[in-house]
Order: structure tokens, then sequence, then C-alpha cells
């Protein structure tokens, strides 16, 4: 149940070089089209879908944490993939969201600046002005929410195990890289344990995204630890009555099956209204 995620930069060319491997692997690949076809299963709309993905998220209004609740459901649809193996994960911080699966194969795709320009603008019928424009946007989008939400510099070479420089590589090469690294016997070797690995994740989106998703919290994410069921919650609440529901929430998220806290309640709203 190998699975492969992509991290890409815009004009790059690594969408069809995905869906190549994903063709010769008869791997699914999970990107923006497959994900929002699925969205409606998970109670995710496709235009709120288009308002969050790849962005970094703000807890500050219930409308924030409304939008932080919808990128959890695209990760909970990522990691059900996920679960099933043979999955590319296109996009989406999948290489950050898959910490702690040793069956996993990261891969990064770079090219020259203005060559990506180029294609970009080619591909869209745009002029290169504007390509530039949105290419910088891009990247500047996509590598704050992966510095935001999982506190990662997303160019660290560390979080990738093969990286590919399409101005300097063929397609055809990077296929046939990607296909053999993909059959390594390592990944097959490092199976054991995933699912468990994936499920308790799972399970850590669900509850984050009940306590998100609820108007009478004033929520700011917790630290939640989840092993087989078992719920170890620590953070911070403004009282002891939204500490008691927050505790409720979480035991009515299916899967739950103990609940350990260390919830402290600190009243923060006073020393906000004061400032």
């Amino acid at each position: 149940m190998a699975i492969i995620t992509i991290s890409r930069e815009m004009g790059t060319g690594a969408y069809q070089i995905a869906d190549e491997v994903s063709q010769k692997l008869k791997y699914t690949l999970v990107d923006g089209a497959r994900i929002s076809a699925n969205a409606s299963k998970y109670g995710l709309s496709s235009e709120m879908f288009q308002m969050v993905d790849e962005k970094p998220p703000s807890y500050i209004t219930a409308e924030d944490r409304k939008r932080a609740a919808a990128l959890n459901t695209i990760e909970i649809i990522l990691l059900d993939f996920a679960r099933k193996g043979n999955v590319i994960l296109y996009g989406r911080g999948g290489q950050d969201l898959m910490v702690g699966c040793g069956n996993v194969l990261r891969l990064r795709f770079i090219a020259d600046f203005e060559e990506r320009v180029e294609r970009f603008a080619e591909r869209e019928w745009i002029d290169p002005d504007l390509a530039r424009t949105m290419i910088r946007r891009s990247d500047h989008q996509r590598g704050g929410f992966i510095h935001f939400y999982f506190d990662r510099n997303w160019d660290d070479p560390l979080g990738y195990d093969m990286t590919f420089n399409t101005s300097r590589l063929t397609p055809v090469s990077i296929v046939e890289s990607i296909v053999a690294a993909a059959k390594d016997p390592a990944l097959k070797e490092a199976e054991k344990g995933v699912t468990e690995v994936i499920d308790n994740a799972i399970l850590v989106k669900k509850i984050e995204t009940a306590l998100l998703n609820s108007a009478d919290l004033d929520y700011r994410p917790f630290k939640i630890v989840v092993d087989k069921g078992r719920i170890h919650l620590s953070g911070y609440l403004a009282s002891e009555d939204e500490k008691k529901y927050a505790i409720r929430i979480v035991e009515s998220v299916k899967g739950v099956k103990k609940i350990e806290e260390d919830i402290q309640v600190v009243n923060y709203k006073a020393y906000k209204d004061k400032s």
C-alpha cells in the first residue's frame, strides 16, 4: 500500500508526470478534481473547498474556524484515500500529513522561474506578465500554507526523498525514476503499522473538525494525542462550561473510547476585552 506524495511549484509540469506515473503503477491520483468530486460525501461544499484549498488557516473568528474545519475535512479525504494504499496525493501538504508513515515516497518538483512562466502562459493562453504574477502568488501561498499549517519550510530538501528539476530532466526519465523508486522493497517493508497511524490521524482530524465546527465554543487548537481510541487533550479554554462542552463534543465523535484531559481554564477573553 505504497503512498506517493507530490509537492510542486506551479508551471513545472508535475501534473502530467503524476498522471503518467499513476497509469503505469495503476495508482489512484488524488488531485483537486478527485477531492472536489468526493467533498459532498464529507459535508464539504465545492465553494468552501475552493476557498480554503492550500491556503493558510486562521482561528480568530467563528468564520475562520469554519474554514479551518473545512481544511481538516480535505485532510480527512486525503487520509481516507491513503488508508487504501497505492495512491498519489497531489499537493496539499501530503508529505507532511503522512508523517509517521514509513511507506511514503515524498517527491518535489521544481524548475527555473522563467521556464515555469513560459509553460504556464502557453498552457493557459495568458500574458507572460500575468503568468509571473500568478506563479509568484501561488509560490507564496503554497509556501505559506506549509509553513503556517505544518511549521516547515516548503523548500527544505529534507522534507522530500526525491527532487526533480523539470528544466533539466525529461518527463520520461522522471517517470521511470519514480516508478522504480515506488517499487523499492524498503517501502513495502515499512507498511507495518501504517494503517494504525493513519487511523489515529483521521480520528485527530475528526475531533478537531467537531471542535472547530461548534458555534458555541471559542476554540483554539488543542494538542490531541490518539492511541487506539484513547484520547489525550491539552490546551486552553475561557471557562469551565466551555471545557465541559468541549469534552462532550469529543465524546460524541465516533471512535473515541476514553478521554484524558489537561485543559487549562484561562479567562483570556477578559484580557482581550481590556486591550
